[in-house]
């Protein structure tokens, strides 16, 4: 089993691209695609300790603009979608997230629930820029605590 954890960590760290890999799954994980980063954040710092820090910035910086990427989609669908029905969608997701405002893109690190989130932050046309932040520091303590968690449960460096 060790030799398979091993293998499938050097595989996921991509050590031969390293942080470029790392930035490239975390924004693609924050579109609507199902794709997680954290295995890709774990593997490469299990392999490169020396990356954590950096890993973790890398990953939250892609991830973020990841979740911009949908804020803009979520705008454009809401304006074509206006275009067509020419009246608004009310439900009370919608009218909570409005209550909140820019500051429940701080939930975007949350699975399942956090890329829409990002998307539907679009769609009521709240504020880019504090949505952006809100999204960044809930993205960072996301990757810092669960990369500092696995690293926590499985130990020791994985180099032969």
């Amino acid at each position: 089993m060790e030799i398979w954890m091993h293998q499938l960590l050097e595989w996921l760290a991509l050590p031969q691209f390293g942080l470029s890999t790392v930035f490239a799954v975390s924004f693609v994980s924050a579109t609507l695609l199902p794709l997680g980063s954290e295995p890709a954040v774990f593997g490469l710092v299990k392999i490169n300790p020396d990356l954590f820090w950096p890993a973790i910035f890398v990953a939250t910086a892609g991830n973020t603009l990841g979740g911009g990427l949908s804020w803009w989609l979520g705008l454009g669908a809401h304006k074509v979608l206006d275009k067509v029905r020419r009246n608004a969608t009310e439900t009370r997701a919608l009218n909570w997230l409005r209550r909140f405002g820019a500051r429940a893109c701080l939930l975007s690190w949350l699975p399942m629930v956090g890329d829409p989130l990002c998307a539907v932050a679009g769609w009521l046309k709240l504020p880019f820029w504090p949505c952006l932040a809100y999204m960044a520091v809930g993205k960072f303590f996301r990757y810092l605590i669960m990369t500092y968690v696995l690293l926590y449960f499985m130990p020791g460096n994985l180099r032969p």
